[in-house]
């Protein structure tokens, strides 16, 4: 049965591998889906044998209203319906001027986009079945699994900073040349893969000792390797040069020591803003150092394509389309009615640059209502997984890097790509407690907790 366990950690790789870009990448995108197609089957035919956890059943809730939400925005409404909403004048003018009659139209502004969005996210719905609903996975080989292709893409990166901007192992045509990407096309979002990749990083060296006599003889040749891993992120870091990455990697660091150092013991509670006040201090230190950013910098209010220009049309236009919101994949299009024209190049938005903003002008108070609901979510199962006394480490392991993907988010847009997104699903799923796959053979073993498939 061992060969079902590797699916999740198959499929994992394959994203961080092909699903590096969010404007680019179509076609390895494409195969993500195509290749999810076949989980996401198997998933919802699988019998399970035992009812699901209440956390799994609230997070595959969570999921259900998102696709909910893509629902309710591709709704035909009447004429009398659509102009009502905010933000509609201008279609409504458009259509008068070229003399043609009111048709119907659904909230979003482009419903293809709309539609292109939550293809996007298929690979990240079917890595979050495999593990929640199949089982098809074991945590140490997930989290090795994620730790090789980490450290493989900080090989690439090297490549692509020894070789230049002509370096041939860049695999997107627009990315960051110049820069560490690996394989992705933007430099913050491998900053976002090292993160992640930290905790898990703490939780194999706890694991690495706690099983027998025979897991702590060969517990220092694992060391050994998690250690040289360790090493390459922080090298994969400096050569990455994410200002963000940084930042974040000294709370990240930090609760990654406090995991191994707790193991399955509770944590007290003051260690919760201990590390939040570290994190805001962290990144408070880059934003004010005299290194340069785009977001709080002296040049930032200058620049066109800053993160402070974008925060501030992206906000307005969110306020000027809330509370239905323009669509799901309309943000380039709304964008730009917002630009002077004296500012419109060749070159374009193609995101806020921070996640909320986005889905606050795309998605409008149910979008809001909605990410509210999962926070809320999320903090209860952080605080019920780190309070406990006899804790899951990769479930611990999976808030950190959780954690850091969301931080990253409020100044970035990771989770706009299949790579980071499949692998949030995967932290999301690690916190509900899954179970992996068992046969007949495994059923004459004693004990099993919340979820199996076959």
């Amino acid at each position: 049965m061992t060969a079902i366990h590797l699916l999740a950690p198959f499929y994992l790789v394959l994203c961080i591998l092909l699903g590096g870009a969010s404007a680019a990448g179509f076609i390895s995108n494409a195969v993500l889906q195509l290749a999810a197609l076949p989980i996401l089957y198997w998933a919802f035919m699988a019998h399970r044998r035992t009812a699901p956890s209440g956390p799994a059943r609230q997070l595959m809730g969570l999921a259900i209203l998102l696709l909910a939400l893509f629902a309710v925005q591709l709704i035909p409404m009447p004429p009398s319906v659509w102009t009502l909403l905010p933000g509609r004048a201008n279609v409504a003018t458009g259509f008068e001027q070229l003399g043609l009659a009111l048709p119907w139209l659904s909230i979003s502004l482009n419903p293809q986009a709309t539609i292109a969005s939550l293809l996007w996210l298929i690979p990240a719905f079917a890595l979050l079945l495999a593990i929640v609903r199949i089982g098809a996975f074991r945590t140490t080989w997930l989290a090795w699994a994620l730790v090789g292709a980490t450290m493989l893409s900080i090989g690439v990166g090297a490549t692509q900073v020894a070789g230049g901007e002509r370096a041939a192992t860049y695999f997107y045509q627009i990315t960051n040349r110049g820069f560490a990407v690996g394989f992705f096309s933007n430099n913050n979002h491998m900053a976002t893969l090292l993160l992640a990749c930290i905790p898990f990083l703490a939780a194999l060296k706890v694991a690495s000792t706690r099983d027998g006599r025979r897991a702590r003889k060969s517990a220092s040749g694992v060391v050994v390797l998690i250690g040289a891993a360790a090493l390459l992120i922080v090298v994969g870091l400096a050569i990455n040069t994410s200002l963000a990455g940084i930042g974040l990697a000294v709370p990240t660091i930090a609760a990654s020591l406090l995991l191994i150092r707790s193991k399955r013991k509770a944590v007290p509670v003051w260690a919760f803003p201990a590390v939040g006040a570290l994190a805001i201090a962290a990144l408070a230190a880059v934003l004010i150092a005299p290194i340069g950013n785009n977001l709080v910098g002296n040049d930032a209010k200058g620049s066109t394509e800053s993160r402070a220009v974008s925060f501030e049309r992206t906000f307005e236009a969110a306020g000027d389309y809330f509370p239905a919101g323009s669509g799901i994949g309309t943000f380039q299009s709304v964008y730009r009615t917002y630009e002077p024209p004296s500012e419109v190049t060749a070159r374009f938005m193609n995101h806020a640059h921070s996640d909320v903003l986005e889905v606050l002008l795309e998605t409008g108070i149910l979008g809001a209502l909605l990410f509210g609901l999962f926070l809320i979510w999320w903090g209860r199962r952080t605080l019920a997984i780190w309070l406990a006394g006899d804790a899951d480490i990769f479930a611990r392991a999976a808030t950190i890097a959780s954690a850091a993907i969301m931080a990253h988010s409020f100044v970035d847009y990771p989770l706009r790509t299949a790579a980071i997104s499949a692998l949030f699903a995967a932290c999301l799923a690690l916190m509900v407690e899954p179970r992996p796959f068992r046969g007949r053979r495994d059923e004459e073993e004693p004990s099993v907790r919340h979820l199996s498939a076959d």
